[in-house]
């Protein structure tokens, strides 16, 4: 797989609830390990669970169970914000809040990944990763 890795994730967990999927699979990086836990975290996603056999490299991959409160999905929308081509980075104070604090963006920070909450808290800025709610 060539390209954003992370973009690609984000729109397989986007089109599972939509399409009202249970789980979906999502090949393996750790990036795009530790942005499922950080969803895990944050109540978007039900669970994540890493297949790696001990074969060849392209059968590595991360499920993910999708959560539902109710009938309707845990996560409603999301936008990718800093994309391959044109990547955005911010300092710890021009950090936005998503719909007033009920959304999430997930930063890259010298720390690791972090929500926007954490990430002011600790006074870093980073790469902002995408925008969740």
């Amino acid at each position: 797989m060539v390209g954003d890795s992370v973009g690609d994730a984000l729109i397989r967990i986007k089109n599972g609830y939509m399409a009202g999927k249970v789980e979906t699979v999502i090949p393996y990086s750790k990036l795009v390990l530790n942005l499922c836990k950080l969803l895990e975290k944050e109540g978007f996603i039900g669970s994540v669970e890493k297949n790696l056999p001990a074969g060849r490299q392209g059968d590595r991959e991360i499920k993910v169970a999708l959560k539902y409160e109710g009938r309707e999905p845990a996560l409603t929308d999301l936008k990718r914000v800093s994309k391959p081509g044109l990547r955005v980075y911010k300092g710890v104070k021009e950090i936005r809040k998503v719909l007033n604090g009920y959304g999430i963006a997930v930063i890259s920070t010298p720390k690791g990944l972090m929500t926007d909450k954490e990430a002011r808290k600790s006074g870093v800025g980073g790469e902002v990763m995408a925008e969740v709610w």
